[in-house]
């Protein structure tokens, strides 16, 4: 016969979409006594001047790194980062700001044979240099040390607009 005290007493589980919450311990609390002291006595402060330099100083070599072990033809890339130089460098007839920064270069693509493929657009398919601009560009990419060969395509889709252009541009067109 079943004692009530033989009886096993079960929890059941909380539904399935219940939020089980467990208790967690809270962290110990912070005492300006448990401060380690900034410096000793004999120990110069650093100024607030000489602290923003170390900063800046840190900051710069941090700008300045390159990635590691990244391909050529990637993003961060040696010779990616010459195709977009030379891309910096060409400017837009009737604009004052260059094509890339301008947002008419979709796509920069580099293999790893160093066949470089750029997809853009122009600000309108009337533009007085669409004939003549992706051939301008093509060789100026190809003279590039380390290009082996150059390929422009020129699309319309997306057609570009004044949203594409980084904040360089708009702000050397009065725009922001």
């Amino acid at each position: 016969m079943n004692k009530p005290e033989d009886k096993k007493e079960f929890v059941a589980a909380p539904p399935p979409n219940a939020q089980v919450v467990a208790e967690a311990t809270k962290p110990p609390r912070a005492r300006v006594e448990d401060a380690v002291e900034d410096a000793a006595e004999d120990t110069p402060v650093e100024s607030a001047a000489e602290k923003l330099e170390r900063k800046r100083d840190y900051l710069d070599g941090f700008l300045q790194q390159k990635p590691q072990n990244v391909s050529p033809g990637e993003p961060g890339g040696d010779l990616y980062e010459e195709v977009i130089a030379a891309l910096k460098d060409i400017y837009d007839p009737e604009i004052p700001v260059n094509i890339y920064d301008l947002g008419l270069i979709y796509g920069v693509d580099v293999s790893d044979e160093a066949d470089v493929v750029v997809t853009m657009t122009l600000t309108t398919p009337h533009c007085p240099v669409a004939e003549s601009m992706p051939a301008d560009i093509e060789m100026r990419i190809g003279s590039i040390p380390g290009v082996r060969d150059a390929e422009v395509n020129v699309t319309w889709d997306p057609p570009w607009d004044p949203a594409k252009m980084s904040d360089e541009a708009r702000l050397e067109l009065g725009m922001l």
